[in-house]
């Protein structure tokens, strides 16, 4: 198989709240979520051949998890020019209340 760049499958909002939700209540004490600017996206897309962008779950210094974020091309391939972490956590950068960070749970 090789990459396409239409890898993935998008979901309802509905679907993206279930499944956040199952998350926070296994992992009541973890990150909710990351964010990481689009000026890396742009870096990792300006690759060659990159066809999307693979997340590895990851361990920060501290113990908490974190993503480590690169591009693929489409054999497959890492793309290790350009690799990103240091997201911005959520909580406590959040943003506003919505199914997919707080779904009836407390923030």
């Amino acid at each position: 198989m090789s990459f396409t760049g239409n890898e993935g499958e998008q979901i309802t909002l509905q679907e993206g709240a279930d499944y956040t939700l199952r998350y926070r209540s296994a992992n009541p004490s973890a990150k909710k979520g990351v964010f990481f600017g689009k000026n890396h996206f742009d870096k990792i897309f300006a690759q060659g051949d990159c066809k999307g962008v693979r997340f590895y779950f990851a361990q920060n210094e501290d113990g908490s998890p974190t993503l480590v974020m690169v591009g693929a091309d489409s054999n497959e391939n890492d793309l290790l020019n350009v690799i990103v972490e240091r997201a911005v956590a959520c909580p406590p950068t959040c943003g506003s209340i919505n199914p997919l960070n707080d779904g009836g749970s407390s923030r």
